[in-house]
């Protein structure tokens, strides 16, 4: 009961923000200098051009009636329509979301898999050379930026050992993007890179602190080896940690895809957000704002449903 009352209520939260968040964005888009119609038709619009689009898009309304209007358009799907693409912006959304999601999730499986060996053992190497020489790449991968470790990848892998494409997959499918796994390769490295040095740290800290408790040293007296103890009982306990931070670091995910997509001119949401602000094209960079915002918020939910799936007294901690 208490585990279905805790899902509860971790949906109505979720469902709460998402509302805040339609605030939030209709309120950006209302933030535009001169308002919506200035900022889209822009400084050169004339007093009849902007009463025109306001009367068109009912912004001559009252500010209740426009966001409930918004509201309801959203919940039909209808994000706007792109002035740049004359295409609407679900459908430049729906066509390269997918696109975007392979690459920050297999950046993610790849930052994981790398991350969580490396904390555990520099946990057991304490003080050793091997832990400072991870902490010590581990700082140098976190304060390099995302764009300048890409380009670092290109010119070692690309340009001289050429051993991969300096361009990510290109196609208008996630089908045509796969098929040439070779491409993903450098995207997919350059945007793990900043998460294994932060996720390092994360297991580094959470295996210390289970090595310390009171069931590791039971463990060890009942004649459990070093392995055994790690992997049977510190391993499962140290992820709870991590996992929680793993939905909080969605933004981060796609704030990186976003360079990343631009860095290799990959054809995913990051590259459709950058070019929409070379534009000006506020319709898709606002459609981009809420759909990242929805998934951080659905992101942060499911990490805290698979921490309570790994240990269940995230319930009583948070009741």
């Amino acid at each position: 009961m208490a585990t279905l009352w805790y899902l509860v209520r971790r949906v109505a939260q979720a469902v709460l923000v998402i509302f805040l968040v339609t605030i939030v964005v209709f309120a950006l888009l209302h933030a535009l200098p001169g308002g919506p119609a200035r900022g889209i038709l822009g400084a050169q619009a004339t007093a009849q051009q902007i009463a025109t689009f306001n009367h068109e898009q009912g912004l001559d309304k009252p500010v209740v009636a426009q966001y409930f209007y918004y509201l309801r358009t959203l919940l039909h799907g209808d994000l706007g329509t792109s002035y740049t693409l004359n295409e609407p912006v679900s459908t430049l959304i729906v066509q390269r979301l997918p696109k975007t999601l392979v690459l920050t999730v297999l950046s993610a499986v790849l930052g994981l898999l790398l991350a969580i060996p490396l904390g555990m053992w520099q946990a057991v190497r304490r003080n050793k050379p091997f832990d400072y020489a991870i902490t010590t790449l581990s700082f140098v991968a976190y304060a390099t930026p995302v764009y300048f470790f890409g380009l670092i990848l290109v010119l070692v892998f690309s340009q001289a050992l050429r051993w991969f494409p300096s361009q990510a997959p290109q196609g208008d499918t996630l089908g045509q993007v796969l098929a040439n796994p070779a491409g993903l390769v450098l995207p997919v490295v350059a945007g793990a890179a900043s998460m294994v040095a932060v996720f390092s740290r994360y297991m580094r800290s959470a295996t210390l602190e289970n090595l310390a408790e009171d069931y590791v040293r039971t463990a060890r007296a009942g004649g459990a080896g070093q392995r055994a103890i790690l992997w049977r009982h510190v391993f499962r306990n140290s992820l709870t940690p991590v996992v929680a931070m793993l939905g909080y670091y969605i933004p981060v995910l796609f704030g990186g895809a976003l360079v990343v997509e631009q860095l290799f001119n990959y054809p995913g949401m990051g590259l459709l957000f950058w070019s929409a602000a070379q534009s000006s094209d506020y319709p898709v960079l606002l459609g981009c704002v809420l759909v990242i915002s929805v998934a951080t918020v659905i992101g942060t939910l499911l990490a805290d449903i698979a921490q309570r799936i790994i240990d269940p007294r995230v319930v009583a901690g948070k009741s």
